[in-house]
């Protein structure tokens, strides 16, 4: 049973016939037990390769059996997926973009978009942004809590990808909340989107690239340089 409508399908597969450059790879983390979706998100992403031309790749892992490789990738809970650059030799480059919850709702458009960004390493950030960035020397791991009903949550998980894509120093998680209820107690969601950077920058809403990046640069104890 397909979970894409057709012209939804439609859409996508115009989209990456159009913009869809070198290969890309979804390693997806599933466990059998206590994951509400871990086969939903299996089937929407083999659904949504299967509009790629041969340009996606999706690989299937246990979170359980598959330990070692999953705390490679920095996966603790599932479903959890990253999305990998895969070179013409069929090497992987990870650009820290990775996602914990169905990308559904809203967020699928995220997962659209972020797969093309990555299949074009290309950031979807200002130059001025990109500049700034070349100063993040320090691990940076942003969350951004969302839910698949809030329209301004893709824009805000792309940008925070985004950045992932630019700094080898920055993972940036996708997080749908209401999976994991844990983590939106641990850090006070009550609303969304909400971005937690390093655990000692937090803010709600979608906000403007500049923002965004003064709040990750002052995570990472940065002052611009220019």
């Amino acid at each position: 049973m397909r979970l894409l409508p057709d012209d939804v399908r439609a859409q996508v597969r115009e989209m990456f016939a159009e913009k869809l450059d070198q290969k890309v790879r979804v390693r997806l983390f599933t466990q059998k037990l206590n994951c509400q979706f871990c086969t939903e998100t299996e089937a929407l992403f083999r659904e949504v390769a299967e509009l790629s031309s041969g340009k996606m790749e999706v690989a299937v892992h246990s979170l359980v059996n598959d330990e070692d490789l999953a705390k490679q990738y920095a996966i603790d809970k599932a479903p959890g997926w990253v999305i990998l650059g895969l070179e013409e030799d069929g090497t992987e480059k990870d650009f820290g973009v990775r996602g914990f919850g169905i990308p559904s709702g809203y967020e699928f458009s995220a997962l659209v978009e972020d797969l093309i960004m990555v299949s074009r390493r290309k950031p979807d950030l200002s130059e001025h942004a990109l500049e700034h960035l070349k100063d993040v020397n320090t691990p940076i791991h942003i969350q951004v809590f969302v839910t698949p009903t809030c329209p301004y949550c893709p824009a805000m998980v792309h940008m925070a990808h985004a950045a992932a894509l630019a700094s080898h120093h920055v993972r940036a998680d996708m997080v749908e909340v209401s999976e994991f209820p844990e983590l939106g107690t641990k850090y006070n969601v009550y609303g969304v989107p909400k971005t937690v950077i390093n655990d000692s920058v937090e803010f709600e809403g979608l906000v403007p690239e500049e923002h965004f990046i003064h709040e990750l640069l002052h995570a990472a104890g940065v002052t611009p340089s220019h």
